[in-house]
Parts: C-alpha cells; sequence; structure tokens
C-alpha cells in the first residue's frame, strides 16, 4: 500500500463516508471507493462496514488505525524537519478540544498563535472529553485540551486552573455573604450535561456529598444556561463559560472549591502499546503551540 492509500484510509475513518472523503481529498467518490476495495483485496479482509448512513470500521480496519496514523504522523514529522532545516516554521497540527474551550479560550489564543506561526496550519476537532480522548488514542489529533479529571488515563501539563461556579435563576434566594456552599445546593434541582461533556460538576458533587434531583439533561452550555434561566435548576460551570454570561441568572462562587477547571496538553499515555503512545511534542508543529500556549495561557486561578 502507499502513503496516498493510508491517507484515503484516514480520510474516510474521520468522515465516516466515500463523499465527504472524496470532498476533503478533491476526488470523486468512486476513485475512493476503488481505492478501498483495492486495500481490502491487498489485505484479504474487509476495512469498512457499508451502509445507508455512511461507513464505519471494521474491528479489523480500527485495529491497523493506530498504525496508518503513525505513518501519516511520521511523514507529516519529516516534512516539518526538512522545512525547519530550510529555515521554515512550518507544517499542520490537529488539535482537540472540548466545548467550553473551543467556544472561550481558544478563538483568542490560535489567533495569537497563527500570528507568530503562520506557516503552521491549524486543525480543530471538537467533541465532548470521551471524543477528545478517543482520538488521542488512535493519532487523530496531535495535542488536545483536556481537564484535569482525565489525569488517570492521561499524562498531562497543567496550563491554569480555573473556578467553577453557581449558576441560579433570578429569583434564587441571595446567600449568606453572597457565596454558594454545598450544604445549600444539596437537594437542589439541577441542571446537567452528560457524563462526557460535565466531569467537573459530577467530580464536585460527588466530592461534597451533594445530593440533586436532575430533571434537565442536556447536551451543550448555552442550553445549560437557558435552562437555569428558565427557572428549571441550578447548575455549575467553569468560570470561563459565564465571563461574558448576559443571560438573566445569578453567579455566585462556591465555598472551598477544592476542584478546579484545569486545560492541560497531553504529553503521553503511560501504559499503552507503543503504537498508542502520542507525544504533544512529536512533530515541530505540535511542539510549537505547547510553548506558545504554556507562556501565553491565562492565570485564572
Amino acid at each position: 500500500m502507499t502513503l496516498f492509500s493510508y491517507e484515503i484510509f484516514d480520510a474516510v475513518a474521520r468522515q465516516g463516508s466515500f463523499n465527504k472523503a472524496a470532498q476533503q481529498l478533491h476526488l470523486t467518490p468512486s476513485a475512493i471507493s476503488h481505492a478501498i476495495a483495492v486495500m481490502e483485496e491487498e489485505l484479504g479482509f474487509a476495512l469498512f462496514n457499508r451502509g445507508k448512513n455512511g461507513v464505519s470500521m471494521t474491528s479489523y480496519g480500527a485495529s491497523l488505525y493506530p498504525s496508518i496514523r503513525d505513518v501519516l504522523n511520521s511523514d507529516e514529522a519529516l516534512k516539518q524537519s526538512i522545512a525547519r532545516l530550510n529555515g521554515l516554521e512550518k507544517g499542520k497540527v490537529k488539535l482537540g478540544v472540548f466545548n467550553s474551550v473551543c467556544a472561550s479560550l481558544l478563538p483568542g489564543l490560535l489567533k495569537s498563535f497563527m500570528t507568530h506561526y503562520p506557516q503552521i496550519e491549524i486543525e480543530v476537532y471538537q467533541g465532548t472529553y470521551d471524543d477528545v480522548k478517543e482520538w488521542l488514542r488512535t493519532g487523530q489529533v496531535d495535542v488536545a485540551f483536556l481537564s484535569s479529571t482525565c489525569r488517570e488515563e492521561f499524562n498531562l501539563t497543567e496550563l491554569f486552573r480555573e473556578p467553577l461556579l453557581c449558576i441560579v435563576p433570578q429569583d434564587w434566594p441571595e446567600p449568606e455573604n453572597g457565596v454558594m456552599t454545598p450544604a445549600l445546593m444539596n437537594g437542589q434541582s439541577f441542571v446537567v450535561q452528560c457524563d462526557a461533556t460535565d466531569a467537573e460538576m459530577r467530580q464536585f458533587l460527588k466530592k461534597y456529598k451533594v445530593g440533586t434531583e436532575r430533571r434537565c439533561h442536556v447536551i451543550d452550555d448555552q442550553s445549560n444556561i437557558a435552562m437555569v434561566e428558565a427557572g428549571l435548576g441550578i447548575s455549575i460551570m467553569p468560570q470561563m463559560l459565564l465571563r461574558d454570561c448576559k443571560a438573566a441568572v445569578k453567579i455566585y462562587p462556591i465555598e472551598k472549591v477544592c476542584i478546579a477547571f484545569s486545560c492541560c496538553f497531553l504529553f503521553s499515555i503511560p501504559d499503552f502499546p507503543s503504537r498508542y503512545n502520542r507525544l504533544a511534542t512529536r512533530t515541530p508543529a505540535s511542539g510549537r503551540i505547547l510553548q506558545k500556549n504554556s507562556a501565553g495561557a491565562p492565570n485564572t486561578g
């Protein structure tokens, strides 16, 4: 198989569609389909399941994918090293982020980074914590923002810490000294997100043994705020999402918050086979984004 066939495999795996992969690579869908069929014939097994709603990797395809990403990452690293020898800072970095960072922190960071390194192309992939972790495991992204709640699985380099704040409806009674406590939150109706997007709140509730009545289960931060504004419950969110909040809600600090919101870059995945072990600095370009954002991360603690 050729390097280009690996690129086709990668595009189909990412897009979940021959048509979308064809658009990405500026080919025809039939050319993509033919290339995958040739790969499957050469290997002796199917790489993708075909269906009406697109394609998905077979177990064989999924087992090969990390190795294919290794080849593509090595090729990109070689190109970047050659460019550096020619006096150029260029390359491509695939960055995985979860929703709150993508909406609040990332735009400013990327604008600053691109000013300093205009020849380095950044591809941003937004998803839940589970999405980002899976992208890291398979090498679909080079660098990722993750919460410190992922520390058990990954070795992380902390950039900064964010306090968690409590948001309540406008008619909520004022807490003493304007500070919310776990005792005041105990037994209240909460607006929550799924486990994959709301790890900080769930860790806080567990740590302080706060019992909740959960009536609203949403999947994004704006819906979370809107539900609280409508009086359907209270919630806990990182400060970065509430700095420019214009909704009709009240926002209070939480007494003795020990669980802070931490954004981190992945360095490596311990105890994984070598083909899964990803280093953020494995290419010159990803090393640059790590250096830039470690130096420029806000001090919000």
